[in-house]
């Protein structure tokens, strides 16, 4: 399954057209009006907040305004669960009307109860949350019964005549024959796959199954060779991207290619660390120290080889060398020989927790705009 033919000019004319002018563009506008969930996954740091900050949203005027402020030409809807929001339908909406690829996260717990408030358009794609197999993936969610809930929500979006896509994260532990096996009955479906190995978020229940980048590196070899170099599947992740993950080239991340908005602004420097938050996007593109971050430059980038910060950078080395995409794209990935030198971490900067400091801020805001709310919650939060 391909993009529909307007949306793929749309997204390629703008990452041309950028590439030329030069200086940095983002690709994909991140967008997570809300924090809140309905799961609780042990790899996730986004739900580690007081409930005060978890019953914030943004508006559907505060989207439009990032949509518009970025002028990425596609846009990923994620969170927290998106499909809480009521006001969803609308943002997905708005953004369509301004020629936007919208493409929604979601973990399928509420889209059998939602799909109809949803118009089937070119422009839109559901992106079904699954990290593999029945096991793999209700043990990655902590809930069973998850892995049947969206293969379901899956079928009936594709009988609605909605474009489907998953998005797979995969961790240290996955077991390439049972991954294998999952992407066969995925291709089987006419479903496309977006597959990234784990970010370590410093929040996340769980810290033991995140991949080193030589592990990801070996498990990505492992899962290729049993898919003739991944061609026997369908990626939406470009080849140079996937060649990448298999340890045969290295890149450096681009991390403005998919900027984050979210409840608390526009997060610096990245989709995955979050050092701080401004007003506007043009604060974040001219105000962030890029040189301060990236593999090699600071300790919690060090393991990071996720599609958010490396597909931007893949993207753009598919136009400087288009011969190599090509080789990539129908030749399949190289699952043999020796890997390209890594990069250097040991002069990595020291990691900083300021996640202490910013859900204090963060609280003392809503104190002022909400104090109701705020009231409401930490009596909540206190019973």
């Amino acid at each position: 399954m391909t993009l529909p033919l307007g949306p793929l000019v749309k997204i390629g004319s703008h990452a041309v057209i950028s590439q030329i002018k030069g200086g940095k563009y983002p690709i994909v506008l991140m967008l997570e009006p809300l924090l809140r969930c309905n799961l609780a996954c042990k790899g996730c740091g986004k739900i580690d907040y007081p409930d005060a900050i978890l019953n914030r949203r943004l508006s559907f005027d505060q989207c439009m305004e990032a949509i518009d402020e970025c002028g990425a030409p596609a846009v990923v809807v994620a969170g927290g669960e998106p499909l809480l929001h009521r006001d969803m339908p609308q943002i997905v909406d708005g953004a369509i009307a301004r020629k936007k690829f919208v493409i929604m996260c979601t973990n399928a717990l509420l889209l059998k109860k939602k799909i109809d408030d949803y118009k089937r358009s070119p422009y839109f794609t559901w992106s079904i949350h699954l990290d593999g197999d029945q096991a793999m993936h209700d043990k990655s969610v902590c809930q069973d019964g998850v892995y049947d809930i969206a293969i379901e929500a899956i079928d009936l979006a594709i009988a609605k005549g909605f474009r489907v896509q998953i998005n797979c994260t995969v961790f240290n532990d996955a077991n390439p024959d049972s991954l294998a096996s999952f992407l066969d009955l995925m291709a089987a479906k006419g479903v496309e796959t977006t597959i990234s190995p784990g970010y370590a978020y410093e929040r996340a229940p769980d810290q033991e199954h995140f991949a080193t980048r030589e592990r990801t590196k070996t498990l990505f070899r492992d899962l290729f060779r049993k898919g003739n170099g991944g061609k026997n599947w369908k990626f939406t992740n470009s080849p140079l991207f996937l060649d990448f993950l298999a340890g045969n080239r290295n890149y450096e991340c681009t991390p403005w290619s998919m900027p984050l908005r979210t409840v608390f602004g526009w997060q610096m420097p990245c989709y995955l660390v979050g050092e701080g938050y401004v007003e506007t996007f043009r604060e974040l593109m001219e105000g962030t120290d890029w040189e301060d971050y990236g593999v090699g430059k600071y300790e919690k980038c060090s393991n990071c080889m996720m599609h958010c910060g490396f597909e931007g950078t893949a993207a753009a080395d598919s136009m400087k060398r288009p011969l190599e995409f090509l080789k990539v794209a129908f030749g399949g990935v190289k699952t043999d020989g020796p890997m390209v030198p890594d990069v250097d971490l040991s002069r990595a900067r020291k990691s900083v927790d300021v996640h202490a400091a910013q859900v204090e801020q963060a609280m003392e805001q809503i104190k002022v705009e909400d104090p109701e709310g705020y009231r409401r919650a930490t009596r909540v939060a206190a019973a």
